[in-house]
């Protein structure tokens, strides 16, 4: 998978307006060695303390086909990751109490800025109060920062968006119908097997005629 190592003027292609220079901040002040990567399905930021991997610098990686918005709110996860070992190093779980504390401070700061829309703000609140560990937790936040991708593909849907009963295809071509919600995530039935499989509300779909 291609990286780029990108100096800080290049860095700010990524941002949304107002916010490189607190995160250049932070960058220099913690020596951090960012890496703006290619999509990754599993994560969209990963954090790696010195200590790992026997050099001098803390590693962050965020996908680079993020929206300005989700680019900074997962660089501050990381940047929560980073914060915490400063603090605790190995004693603490990695999204534990502390690291909540560090990223909830970190939200506000930015919100506080009124760097996010409206409508993002407000998704931050819940995060701000009880930040989940990944981004899979954060389902209304990352229903509301779809919005703002930069490019959208033709067709393409998220599952919360076609009703109950509804016939989808998923990216690998497996046809699914609709059936309910449950908590945060949707029941669907598999068509030919009648298997029932439960997906997220932000997974991307194409709604089919049946």
């Amino acid at each position: 998978m291609a990286a780029t190592e990108h100096p800080l003027q290049a860095l700010a292609g990524f941002l949304p307006e107002g916010s490189f220079q607190q995160v250049a901040d932070y960058l220099h002040q913690y020596r951090v060695h960012l890496t703006i990567t290619r999509q990754r399905k599993s994560v969209l930021g990963d954090y790696r303390h010195a200590n790992a991997y026997g050099g001098s610098n803390h590693r962050i990686t965020v996908n680079g086909n993020l929206n300005a918005y989700e680019f900074l709110i997962t660089l501050l996860h990381e940047l929560a990751h980073l914060l915490t070992f400063e603090l605790y190093q190995h004693r603490v779980e990695p999204h534990g109490k502390e690291w909540k504390q560090q990223y909830s401070q970190l939200l506000s700061a930015f919100v506080a800025q009124k760097i996010f829309p409206p409508d993002i703000t407000r998704a931050l609140q819940k995060s701000i109060r009880n930040p989940a560990a990944t981004a899979n937790g954060e389902t209304d936040l990352l229903l509301v920062l779809r919005k703002y991708n930069r490019q959208t593909k033709d067709g393409v849907v998220t599952l919360n968006e076609i009703e109950d009963g509804a016939w989808f295809e998923t990216e690998n071509g497996r046809t699914f119908q609709k059936i309910s919600k449950r908590r945060k995530r949707f029941t669907c039935i598999e068509k030919g097997s009648g298997l029932h499989y439960s997906f997220s509300a932000v997974t991307e779909v194409r709604k089919i005629s049946q």
